[in-house]
């Protein structure tokens, strides 16, 4: 099954690390991989234009079937692959209900996290504003103090009941990715106990980005949020 599957990925995406974890929770070791750089522009390329007209990460195929957007890989891995591996979506409706309410929040806080990460990418140098800055920031606090409160009024240790869900392998990522870039543990100690806890989940450590692992120390971007 695996080996009819390819992932074109990089290192530190949210969107290629949350598909990764799916293919470990669901046993599908041994599918085809490659790593791309960003740096180089290699999402870019041909071979991944092949699969994703986008030019963006992930690039997912299973047989025939192309899956580019990585919420709809994590959800096809799940459907295609239901008896095998993790259930990753539970049949209580209320925690179900949940599950699916925080993977479409998911995007808010991509969206907001990403504004104040990329600024400087985004904006041209002649057309950036303090101000646009400290509303974008004042937007992505507003933002995590939100995930800080659902993580604290959680009905379990994870982010929709007492079970591992979509809903984790989704978000999971992004919240790494906020503590990578200088969210401070003390300041959101709920959403830094759920980061810690689930560092060492099996299908999270076998997919940690290299490029993390190579430097650990990240950046500060976030640390006043």
């Amino acid at each position: 099954m695996a080996k009819d599957m390819t992932l074109l990925w990089g290192s530190g995406s949210p969107p290629c690390w949350r598909v990764m974890i799916a293919l470990e929770e669901k046993k599908l070791q041994g599918y085809h991989q490659k790593e791309l750089s960003f740096e180089k522009l290699e999402h870019k390329s041909g071979e991944v234009m092949a699969l994703n007209c986008r030019g963006q990460l992930p690039a997912f195929k299973h047989g025939d079937k192309i899956l580019n957007e990585s919420m709809a890989a994590c959800f096809y891995l799940e459907s295609e692959f239901k008896s095998q591996g993790t259930k990753l979506c539970t049949d209580n409706p209320k925690a179900h209900a949940l599950m699916l309410q925080r993977i479409m929040e998911c995007n808010n806080l991509s969206q907001k996290s990403g504004d104040v990460i990329y600024y400087k990418w985004k904006v041209p140098e002649g057309e950036r504003h303090d101000s646009a800055l400290k509303r974008n920031k004042e937007a992505l606090t507003a933002e995590v103090k939100l995930w800080e409160r659902y993580l604290k009024e959680a009905p379990g240790d994870f982010l929709a009941g007492c079970t591992f869900s979509l809903a984790d392998v989704i978000v999971y990522p992004t919240i790494g990715y906020l503590f990578r870039l200088g969210l401070c543990e003390k300041k959101y100690p709920n959403l830094a106990k759920y980061y810690n806890a689930l560092k060492s989940r099996p299908s999270i450590e076998a997919t940690w980005p290299p490029s993390w692992l190579k430097d650990p120390k990240g950046g500060d971007v976030l640390k006043d949020i």
